[in-house]
Protein backbone atom coordinates (compact mmCIF):
# COMPACT_ATOMS: atom_id res chain seq x y z
CA UNK A 1 0.00 0.00 0.00
CA UNK A 2 1.79 3.25 -0.92
CA UNK A 3 2.17 6.52 0.92
CA UNK A 4 1.31 9.36 -0.69
CA UNK A 5 1.29 13.18 0.42
CA UNK A 6 -0.73 15.96 -1.07
CA UNK A 7 -0.12 18.97 0.79
CA UNK A 8 0.33 22.64 -0.70
CA UNK A 9 3.46 23.56 1.24
CA UNK A 10 6.52 21.64 3.18
CA UNK A 11 5.23 23.10 6.60
CA UNK A 12 1.93 21.66 5.88
CA UNK A 13 3.82 17.78 5.88
CA UNK A 14 6.41 18.35 8.20
CA UNK A 15 3.71 19.72 10.61
CA UNK A 16 2.29 15.93 10.60
CA UNK A 17 5.28 13.77 9.07
CA UNK A 18 6.08 12.52 12.37
CA UNK A 19 2.05 11.61 13.19
CA UNK A 20 1.53 9.76 9.91
CA UNK A 21 4.60 7.87 10.59
CA UNK A 22 3.37 6.98 14.03
CA UNK A 23 0.12 5.91 12.45
CA UNK A 24 1.95 3.30 10.06
CA UNK A 25 3.24 1.28 12.67
CA UNK A 26 0.08 0.94 14.45
CA UNK A 27 -1.96 0.24 11.31
CA UNK A 28 0.37 -2.39 10.07
CA UNK A 29 -0.95 -4.42 13.52
CA UNK A 30 -4.45 -3.64 12.71
CA UNK A 31 -3.89 -4.70 9.19
CA UNK A 32 -2.42 -7.45 10.04
CA UNK A 33 -5.48 -8.91 12.28
CA UNK A 34 -7.68 -8.39 9.63
CA UNK A 35 -5.74 -10.42 6.80
CA UNK A 36 -5.69 -12.69 9.72
CA UNK A 37 -9.30 -13.15 10.83
CA UNK A 38 -11.71 -10.75 8.78
CA UNK A 39 -10.52 -11.68 4.97
CA UNK A 40 -8.64 -8.79 4.02
CA UNK A 41 -7.29 -9.97 1.31
CA UNK A 42 -6.77 -6.95 -1.69
CA UNK A 43 -5.18 -3.55 0.27
CA UNK A 44 -5.60 -0.19 -1.52
CA UNK A 45 -3.92 0.78 -3.99
CA UNK A 46 -2.44 3.53 -1.73
CA UNK A 47 -3.14 6.12 1.36
CA UNK A 48 -3.09 9.66 0.44
CA UNK A 49 -2.60 11.88 3.15
CA UNK A 50 -3.57 15.46 2.71
CA UNK A 51 -5.15 18.48 4.25
CA UNK A 52 -8.50 19.27 5.50
CA UNK A 53 -9.04 21.56 2.87
CA UNK A 54 -7.74 19.31 -0.14
CA UNK A 55 -9.75 16.61 0.83
CA UNK A 56 -12.97 18.53 1.30
CA UNK A 57 -12.57 21.06 -1.79
CA UNK A 58 -10.52 19.35 -4.26
CA UNK A 59 -10.62 15.78 -4.10
CA UNK A 60 -14.23 15.88 -2.78
CA UNK A 61 -17.02 17.83 -1.97
CA UNK A 62 -18.23 15.91 1.53
CA UNK A 63 -17.73 17.63 4.77
CA UNK A 64 -15.54 15.20 6.60
CA UNK A 65 -11.53 14.78 5.33
CA UNK A 66 -11.51 10.98 5.63
CA UNK A 67 -13.11 8.19 2.76
CA UNK A 68 -12.62 6.08 0.24
CA UNK A 69 -12.65 6.58 -3.67
CA UNK A 70 -12.38 3.41 -5.34
CA UNK A 71 -8.88 1.86 -3.80
CA UNK A 72 -7.56 4.74 -2.79
CA UNK A 73 -7.65 5.70 0.85
CA UNK A 74 -7.61 9.86 1.55
CA UNK A 75 -7.68 11.22 4.92
CA UNK A 76 -6.21 14.37 6.94
CA UNK A 77 -3.89 13.54 9.90
CA UNK A 78 -4.22 17.06 10.67
CA UNK A 79 -5.52 16.54 14.30
CA UNK A 80 -6.57 19.84 15.64
CA UNK A 81 -8.83 20.25 13.08
CA UNK A 82 -10.67 17.27 13.36
CA UNK A 83 -11.05 18.20 17.11
CA UNK A 84 -12.78 21.33 15.50
CA UNK A 85 -14.59 19.31 13.07
CA UNK A 86 -15.74 17.39 15.96
CA UNK A 87 -16.69 20.01 18.15
CA UNK A 88 -19.03 21.41 15.52
CA UNK A 89 -21.28 18.73 15.52
CA UNK A 90 -22.39 19.17 18.53
CA UNK A 91 -24.84 22.57 17.17
CA UNK A 92 -23.55 24.78 20.21
CA UNK A 93 -25.57 22.46 22.59
CA UNK A 94 -23.08 23.47 25.52
CA UNK A 95 -22.16 19.89 26.78
CA UNK A 96 -18.93 20.81 28.73
CA UNK A 97 -18.00 16.70 29.40
CA UNK A 98 -18.38 15.92 25.35
CA UNK A 99 -16.93 19.00 24.91
CA UNK A 100 -13.79 18.56 26.78
CA UNK A 101 -13.80 15.16 25.29
CA UNK A 102 -13.57 16.15 21.74
CA UNK A 103 -10.88 19.34 22.49
CA UNK A 104 -8.93 16.64 23.94
CA UNK A 105 -9.51 13.36 21.41
CA UNK A 106 -6.32 11.12 20.94
CA UNK A 107 -4.26 10.42 18.29
CA UNK A 108 -5.21 6.71 18.52
CA UNK A 109 -9.16 7.91 17.99
CA UNK A 110 -8.28 9.53 14.07
CA UNK A 111 -5.97 6.33 13.62
CA UNK A 112 -9.41 4.75 14.20
CA UNK A 113 -11.00 6.62 11.12
CA UNK A 114 -7.96 5.25 8.88
CA UNK A 115 -8.39 1.65 10.05
CA UNK A 116 -12.39 2.40 9.28
CA UNK A 117 -11.59 3.08 5.64
CA UNK A 118 -9.16 0.15 5.75
CA UNK A 119 -12.16 -2.22 6.63
CA UNK A 120 -14.15 -1.64 4.29
CA UNK A 121 -11.78 -3.38 2.15
CA UNK A 122 -12.43 -6.72 3.72
CA UNK A 123 -14.24 -9.12 1.97
CA UNK A 124 -16.88 -10.45 4.53
CA UNK A 125 -18.98 -7.24 3.20
CA UNK A 126 -20.67 -8.88 0.52
CA UNK A 127 -21.50 -5.36 -1.40
CA UNK A 128 -18.75 -3.74 -3.79
CA UNK A 129 -17.73 -0.76 -2.40
CA UNK A 130 -17.74 1.14 -4.75
CA UNK A 131 -21.24 0.00 -6.16
CA UNK A 132 -24.21 2.27 -5.45
CA UNK A 133 -25.87 0.74 -2.61
CA UNK A 134 -29.54 0.83 -1.16
CA UNK A 135 -29.68 -1.26 1.80
CA UNK A 136 -27.51 -3.10 4.69
CA UNK A 137 -25.13 0.21 4.63
CA UNK A 138 -25.40 1.22 8.28
CA UNK A 139 -23.85 -2.28 8.86
CA UNK A 140 -21.08 -2.14 6.74
CA UNK A 141 -19.94 1.38 8.08
CA UNK A 142 -20.36 0.87 11.49
CA UNK A 143 -18.88 -2.75 11.50
CA UNK A 144 -15.73 -0.75 9.98
CA UNK A 145 -16.16 1.78 12.93
CA UNK A 146 -16.59 -1.01 15.83
CA UNK A 147 -13.69 -3.45 14.46
CA UNK A 148 -11.12 -0.57 14.44
CA UNK A 149 -12.23 0.88 17.18
CA UNK A 150 -12.32 -2.40 19.12
CA UNK A 151 -8.90 -3.22 17.99
CA UNK A 152 -6.67 0.00 17.65
CA UNK A 153 -8.44 1.39 20.64
CA UNK A 154 -7.70 0.69 24.44
CA UNK A 155 -10.63 -0.98 26.45
CA UNK A 156 -10.74 2.28 28.83
CA UNK A 157 -10.55 4.51 25.30
CA UNK A 158 -13.09 1.84 23.44
CA UNK A 159 -15.57 2.80 26.67
CA UNK A 160 -15.41 6.40 26.65
CA UNK A 161 -16.29 6.78 22.56
CA UNK A 162 -18.78 4.24 23.24
CA UNK A 163 -20.27 6.33 26.43
CA UNK A 164 -19.61 10.32 24.38
CA UNK A 165 -21.78 8.72 21.41
CA UNK A 166 -24.66 7.49 23.26
CA UNK A 167 -25.29 10.71 25.19
CA UNK A 168 -25.02 12.58 21.79
CA UNK A 169 -27.32 9.79 20.35
CA UNK A 170 -29.76 11.16 23.43
CA UNK A 171 -29.12 14.55 22.80
CA UNK A 172 -30.70 14.74 18.79
CA UNK A 173 -32.49 11.71 18.99
CA UNK A 174 -35.49 14.31 18.79
CA UNK A 175 -34.16 16.08 16.06
CA UNK A 176 -32.79 13.40 13.72
CA UNK A 177 -33.53 10.01 15.01
CA UNK A 178 -37.31 9.94 13.33
CA UNK A 179 -35.81 7.21 10.62
CA UNK A 180 -35.36 3.50 10.69
CA UNK A 181 -31.53 2.88 10.65
CA UNK A 182 -31.64 0.97 7.51
CA UNK A 183 -32.50 3.97 5.65
CA UNK A 184 -28.80 5.00 6.78
CA UNK A 185 -26.77 6.23 3.32
CA UNK A 186 -30.30 6.76 1.19
CA UNK A 187 -28.92 10.98 0.91
CA UNK A 188 -25.61 10.18 2.35
CA UNK A 189 -23.56 13.26 3.26
CA UNK A 190 -26.57 15.66 2.13
CA UNK A 191 -27.95 18.11 5.04
CA UNK A 192 -26.00 18.98 8.11
CA UNK A 193 -22.65 17.88 10.25
CA UNK A 194 -24.47 16.70 12.86
CA UNK A 195 -27.25 14.88 10.79
CA UNK A 196 -24.76 12.68 8.92
CA UNK A 197 -22.71 11.43 12.20
CA UNK A 198 -26.13 11.12 14.12
CA UNK A 199 -26.36 7.53 11.70
CA UNK A 200 -23.02 6.65 12.17
CA UNK A 201 -23.51 7.00 16.11
CA UNK A 202 -26.52 5.38 16.61
CA UNK A 203 -25.01 2.73 13.97
CA UNK A 204 -21.62 1.90 15.60
CA UNK A 205 -23.92 1.27 18.99
CA UNK A 206 -26.28 -0.80 16.99
CA UNK A 207 -23.57 -3.17 15.95
CA UNK A 208 -21.78 -3.31 19.12
CA UNK A 209 -25.37 -4.78 20.64
CA UNK A 210 -25.29 -7.06 18.39
CA UNK A 211 -22.00 -8.37 18.47
CA UNK A 212 -21.61 -8.06 22.57
CA UNK A 213 -25.33 -8.84 23.76
CA UNK A 214 -27.13 -10.70 20.97
CA UNK A 215 -23.77 -12.27 19.49
CA UNK A 216 -22.09 -12.74 23.17
CA UNK A 217 -19.36 -10.91 21.51
CA UNK A 218 -18.51 -13.33 18.87
CA UNK A 219 -18.50 -10.96 15.71
CA UNK A 220 -18.10 -14.13 13.24
CA UNK A 221 -21.48 -15.07 14.24
CA UNK A 222 -22.93 -11.62 13.44
CA UNK A 223 -21.21 -11.84 10.03
CA UNK A 224 -22.82 -15.55 9.67
CA UNK A 225 -26.45 -13.48 10.18
CA UNK A 226 -25.02 -10.61 7.95
CA UNK A 227 -24.42 -13.32 4.94
CA UNK A 228 -27.82 -15.18 5.47
CA UNK A 229 -29.31 -12.21 5.01
CA UNK A 230 -27.58 -11.72 1.85
CA UNK A 231 -28.19 -15.32 0.66
CA UNK A 232 -31.62 -15.70 1.13
CA UNK A 233 -32.66 -12.51 -0.63
CA UNK A 234 -32.54 -9.88 1.65
CA UNK A 235 -36.02 -10.15 1.74
CA UNK A 236 -36.37 -7.98 5.00
CA UNK A 237 -34.41 -5.34 5.85
CA UNK A 238 -31.54 -5.99 7.85
CA UNK A 239 -32.19 -4.60 10.83
CA UNK A 240 -35.31 -6.66 10.85
CA UNK A 241 -33.87 -10.14 10.03
CA UNK A 242 -31.30 -9.18 13.11
CA UNK A 243 -34.41 -9.08 15.46
CA UNK A 244 -35.92 -12.08 14.81
CA UNK A 245 -32.48 -14.06 13.22
CA UNK A 246 -32.74 -17.87 15.21
CA UNK A 247 -28.92 -17.36 15.14
CA UNK A 248 -29.03 -15.21 17.90
CA UNK A 249 -31.59 -17.89 20.12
Amino acid sequence: MKQIFAFETKEEYENCQEMIERFNKKLKRYQAELEENYELKDLPKAIIWTSEELATTVFSNIAIPAFTNKDIIYISPELLKWRKLFLRQLEEKGDRKIEKFYENMSENHLLTIVGHELTHHIDLFVDDFDDERRDSIWFEEDMCDYLSRKFILSDKEFNEITNIELELVAMFQEKYGNFSLDKFGTSSYEGSLTSIMFDYWRSFLAVKHLVEERANDDITLVFRAYHKWHNEGRVKPLMEYFDACSLFN
